[in-house]
């Protein structure tokens, strides 16, 4: 199942430069491992923004939330999640 996901990013602004910038490392590490392991599928920038626009290849919304509990900046995200459903108008046959 394929889910389209907006995380935005709220650090506390007491938190540490050095605490924040491990918890950064760190998610970019996880994240590249998803993205390795086709779990992640697409992963964008909102300009402007400390958020992001992703897609999911999971199956399931269970596995969809554990997955997104992995995160190491979990505690600091408001998440959106909509499921995504092929169109029947797509000209397409696969997932571009």
């Amino acid at each position: 199942m394929l889910f389209h996901v907006r995380m935005d990013v709220r650090l506390p602004h007491g938190m540490p430069q050095d605490q924040a910038a491990e918890l950064k490392r760190v998610e970019r590490a996880r994240a590249e491992e998803l993205q390795r392991a086709g779990t992640w599928r697409h992963l964008w920038r909102i300009a402007g923004q400390y958020s992001n626009v992703s897609v999911f290849d999971v199956a399931s919304t269970d596995e969809l939330h554990t997955v997104l509990s992995t995160l190491p900046l979990f505690p600091f995200m408001e998440i959106a999640v909509t499921p995504l459903l092929r169109h029947p108008s797509s000209i397409h046959s696969d997932d571009r």
